[in-house]
């Protein structure tokens, strides 16, 4: 093959390497918890460490062994895992299914944003609490590393549209990008999202639209 052959074709490849779209692996979240240090000495016992299971996804965050019962109005669930580190306030995720076996209506919200959200008695094998907020059903989301937001051309706050194929294929509409050097490239949907669209942990999704963008003020 001649000089002239090998450039046409070197830039082939390299045209259809940049025309490839940017995949994202896709995780299905069950419910799961993260206790505040104060309750997990509630409900575990004074001093108590949680115990890692196994590493999660997103770097230093692990699954523990220790689980909770969650008890609503109408009814209870049993083996919630517990998610770890302690951070500074209880948040309880679950999906909207979940809440029709608790008798409660979990809100929508971003991971974090508690105030106001719903209420839900926790039970650990040395304690009881009743949190007054602090019960969601998180929003989808992504999680990108700040080089991955660069790659992708987006920020943290933005929200964007991403297609994902197969044989109940789907486009998730209003997903908010969270950008950090702490974070690793995937998404997270609910286990009734991914139920509903036949999703699979791993399976890829590709961002089709930007919905919006943070707007940032000039200085």
């Amino acid at each position: 093959m001649d000089k002239e052959k090998i450039r046409v074709l070197v830039e082939e490849i390299v045209k259809a390497t940049l025309k490839q779209p940017k995949q994202i692996p896709i995780a299905a979240s069950n419910r799961h918890i993260h206790l505040s240090p104060e309750h997990v000495d509630r409900l575990f016992g004074k001093g108590h460490q949680l115990n890692k299971l196994k590493d999660l996804s997103q770097p230093n965050q692990f699954a523990a062994k220790e689980t909770v019962t969650l008890i609503g109005p109408k009814g209870k669930i049993q083996n919630v895992r517990v998610l770890g580190p302690a951070r500074g306030s209880t948040q309880v995720e679950v999906s909207l299914f979940d809440g029709f076996t608790l008798g409660v209506k979990p809100p929508i919200r971003n991971s974090g944003d508690i105030k106001g959200s719903g209420a839900i008695t926790i039970q650990g094998p040395r304690g009881q609490v009743t949190i007054n907020e602090g019960l969601i059903c998180a929003a989808r989301h992504i999680h990108m590393h700040t080089s991955d937001g660069e790659s992708f051309g987006v920020s943290d706050g933005d929200r964007v549209q991403v297609r994902v194929e197969g044989e109940r294929g789907v486009i998730f509409s209003n997903v908010l990008i969270r950008v950090s050097p702490k974070y690793k490239l995937e998404m997270h949907i609910d286990i009734d999202e991914a139920n509903a669209a036949n999703i699979k942990n791993g399976q890829l999704g590709e961002i089709v639209a930007i919905e919006s963008r943070v707007q940032v003020s000039g200085g």
